[in-house]
């Protein structure tokens, strides 16, 4: 996934969504509407994106534009 390519066109459209904290932890993680895996930390969600192709995926974790931290703080994977 090129970054300049795949950049989101418009609002309530971000490509990567993290799903809100799962009762026993973690939070899941969508990427263009597909289940990438359970995240438990930024660096989980990190290998996620890599894996998609967005090497520089640190750069996108607080744009809105490319992430929707749903239902939760960003960057907190507790138990909720």
């Amino acid at each position: 996934m090129n970054r300049e390519q795949s950049q989101p066109e418009g609002e309530g459209t971000a490509p990567i969504v993290v799903h809100r904290a799962a009762g026993t932890g973690g939070r899941r993680v969508s990427i263009r509407a597909r289940v990438a895996g359970l995240a438990h930390s930024d660096a989980d969600l990190i290998e996620f994106l890599r894996r998609a192709g967005l090497p520089d995926a640190w750069e996108l974790l607080d744009d809105p534009h490319w992430v929707d931290w749903q239902d939760g703080r960003p960057h907190e994977y507790g138990t909720g």
